[in-house]
């Protein structure tokens, strides 16, 4: 008898007192509310929530979502009293109220990796000290004797013959052999991709994405930096690669401009321009967006007293979707 795949659902805090944070259950029912039987337990002082204010129950491989409360429960912006939820709901408890993307996948929660133990103290040795030197008694001695130069008869020398430059036959080389920098990318690659950004998740399920402002692009970032046709994630030699179509030097990765293609590996900071928008490679096919506010113009530096770094590092914001993806692979 076939049996039904383990299924754990991931709820991610995007809005509310416990944005930043991601709980991973494989439960039959997850309950939501401020009693402290719920798993998703929202702080006793957070009225606006009921004390059982809704239930998430597996049907097979399905999620339905059951309101229980007197504030309502929203998914997507409309208000449910039942529903089922499919990947990348956003899911509103009470109007108003904190907001967590719900997300599913294959298999157990992972488990957290044990903490390293702490250094061991250094060793101390005891060191025997020196012994005093000993006193010894003050004798003159006479002076050396000068050296006497010694007379040798001058003998005049003959210049050294210039050496003669050896005769070898001409030998034509080949030309060097140009290769490129970067292999083409492979085509219709079957690896997930997740990208987080503002309170929403997109998830894809092949590659390569072309991201611009264009309709035509697969993914579509609204923001004044971005071209119609920007930039190209795709797979290639076992990694996530990141290439720039504008031509302008505008994406970077590791803060490597990523004009011939450029692969992402773990916490690899990803800057689609220098004013952003600006996200971090998490590992496993996930994207997080930064927080972060970009750095003035020089002029303004200037006027100010500061280096553009100094005010890029005094209004740098938390980095929260950074902090709660990446528990995706440490959490229990």
């Amino acid at each position: 008898m076939k049996t039904a795949p383990e299924i754990t659902v991931q709820l991610i805090h995007i809005e509310g007192p416990l944005k930043g944070q991601i709980l991973e259950l494989a439960d039959p029912e997850i309950r939501i509310g401020r009693h402290p039987s719920c798993q998703l337990q929202f702080p006793a002082d957070f009225n606006v929530i009921s004390r059982q204010h809704a239930t998430i129950t597996r049907e097979g491989n399905r999620f339905k979502l059951t309101d229980h409360s007197s504030n309502g429960t929203i998914v997507n912006g409309k208000k449910i009293k039942e529903v089922y939820l499919k990947d990348g709901d956003v899911i509103t408890i009470a109007e108003g109220g904190p907001k967590v993307s719900f997300l599913t996948r294959e298999g157990a929660p992972a488990a957290a990796a044990p903490a390293p133990p702490p250094p061991a103290p250094p060793r101390q040795e005891f060191v025997q000290p020196a012994p005093p030197p000993q006193a010894r008694e003050y004798m003159p001695q006479p002076p050396p004797a000068a050296a006497q130069p010694e007379v040798r008869p001058y003998i005049p020398q003959q210049p050294p013959a210039a050496p003669q430059p050896e005769a070898r036959p001409y030998i034509p080389q080949p030309p060097p052999v140009s290769r490129p920098a970067e292999p083409a990318p492979p085509r219709e690659s079957k690896e997930p991709l997740i990208i987080q950004y503002g309170p929403t998740l997109r998830s894809f399920d092949r590659l390569p994405l072309k991201i611009g402002k264009h309709p035509s692009c697969d993914f579509q970032l609204d923001h004044a930096a971005i071209h119609d046709l920007h930039a190209e994630i795709y797979f290639a030699d076992g990694n996530y690669w990141v290439r720039d179509l504008t031509g302008r030097h505008l994406v970077t990765v590791a803060g490597v401009a990523a004009d011939q293609g450029a692969p992402l590996r773990q916490n690899d900071e990803l800057f689609f321009s220098p004013t952003g928008p600006f996200f971090q490679f998490l590992g496993k096919g996930r994207l997080g967006e930064l927080e972060r506010t970009p750095a003035p113009p020089a002029e303004e530096a200037r006027e100010s007293g500061k280096q553009p770094a100094d005010r890029m590092q005094e209004k740098t914001g938390p980095k929260s979707p950074m902090s709660f993806l990446k528990k995706i692979f440490s959490k229990d």
